[in-house]
């Protein structure tokens, strides 16, 4: 998760990515669709406890093990505050965790991962070119690249494991090119990897690495209309490459086929509105539209728990770019209104409401509004900004 044209374009046939089919997950089990419904509905806790269901009844399946992996993992980096997509959008490609990993999920996450690979490596041991087992290993490495890079910050050994991720992956296409899902990794690490300023990609050559943007860009549409296992995730990496690529229109495709499929899901309704407010003047009046209905679906229980809060704070940041400069304080107290609003959420939002007030000449609630930052949290840099508001009045 959570890390996308030039012969298919999207726009040729919307047909073939709206239209919902359900795919044959392995391993064959009756409660997979379920589990992922769940996965991808945001609903990690339900999701788990249904892998955890699926490897009970299939030990030695590694397949089972690395959905298992997947959604431990990403619940933890959504609890983490790692899996906003708009800040995939700049060329680091690295998201900035919130707040620490807990130290029990990273010891299941790499009990996972040394599960899977005595699976896989047992197998290869007995036929080096086993497909399943190829693909099934560079899933297992992708995911401890995740791990590795995401969690622990530990970018030489995230790399490592990529770069295996991707040569099993490239086996896999050698021996079956029909194996679609392969494509999901390939594509990915081949876009990054040609995005890099030209002096790194001369040093990661000496490694032999190399990336080709245009190729990683057609793998993932490849697999986005396949409907294999992985086409959903390779629909969500297309969409935040081709954000980055601004190339808003074909990202838009994919968030509208995708997003209504899994209606739990906040965040791909929310980067609908975030691409529209990226394509320029022409969509701003539907971000806010969009913004908007978020963030009533929210208030009207469809999302659970989860921080749709988010999508005020977008609409607060479009008003305010738009110098509407009321609107946009009310747009950021909204947040105010949750109970158990995400903290460094209601942190931003406060902060965004205090500026605005300033901008408004409406000192005192300005200063109510960035005490309340300190409040929550003194010591991050929310803090820091809200502490120099105190002392001198916000001015754009």
């Amino acid at each position: 998760m959570l890390l996308v044209l030039a012969q298919v374009c999207l726009a040729a046939d919307p047909e073939v990515s709206t239209a919902f089919r359900p795919t044959d997950f392995r391993p064959s089990d009756p409660l997979n669709q379920a589990a992922f419904e769940h996965y991808y509905n945001l609903d990690y806790d339900a999701a788990i406890q249904d892998f955890e269901k699926i490897l009970a009844r299939h030990p030695n399946d590694p397949f089972a093990v690395n959905h298992l992996l997947s959604a431990v993992q990403v619940r933890e980096l959504y609890r983490m505050g790692a899996m906003n997509t708009g800040e995939y959008s700049n060329d680091s490609f690295i998201g900035q965790a919130h707040r620490p990993a807990d130290p029990a999920q990273k010891e299941r996450i790499k009990q996972l991962v040394e599960q899977a690979e005595r699976l896989e490596d047992a197998e290869l041991a007995r036929n080096p070119n086993n497909v399943d087992m190829l693909y099934a290993r560079g899933v297992t490495r992708g995911q401890f690249a995740l791990y590795t890079g995401l969690i622990e910050r530990a970018w030489f050994s995230s790399l490592r494991n990529a770069v295996g991720a991707r040569r099993d992956h490239e086996r896999v296409l050698q021996l079956a090119p029909q194996y679609t899902d392969a494509k999901l990794v390939v594509g990915a690490h081949n876009y990054v990897m040609g995005s890099l300023s030209f002096a790194v990609r001369m040093a990661v050559a000496l490694a032999g690495l190399s990336g080709d943007k245009d190729k990683g860009l057609q793998y993932l549409n490849d697999d986005y209309h396949a409907n294999g296992e992985t086409s959903v995730d390779a629909g969500v990496v297309l969409m935040v490459f081709l954000r980055r690529e601004q190339r808003y229109g074909e990202a838009l495709q994919i968030a509208r086929a995708i997003g209504p499929r899994f209606p739990r899901n906040y965040l791909l309704p929310l980067e609908e509105a975030n691409l529209l407010r990226a394509s320029g003047k022409n969509g701003e009046a539907q971000a806010e539209e969009q913004y908007r209905r978020v963030w009533q679906n929210g208030r009207e229980g469809k999302y659970g728990s989860l921080h749709y809060e988010m999508a005020a704070i977008g609409l607060g940041d479009l008003l305010r770019s738009e110098k509407k400069y009321q609107a946009a304080a009310a747009a950021y107290e909204l947040v105010s209104e949750i109970t158990g609003a995400d903290p460094e959420l209601l942190q931003k939002a406060n902060l965004g409401a205090g500026e605005m007030y300033d901008q408004l000449q409406n000192r005192d609630l300005a200063v109510k509004k960035y005490e309340a930052v300190v409040a929550t949290n003194s010591g991050n840099a929310e803090a820091d900004k809200a502490r120099k508001r105190i002392k001198d009045a916000y001015r754009e």
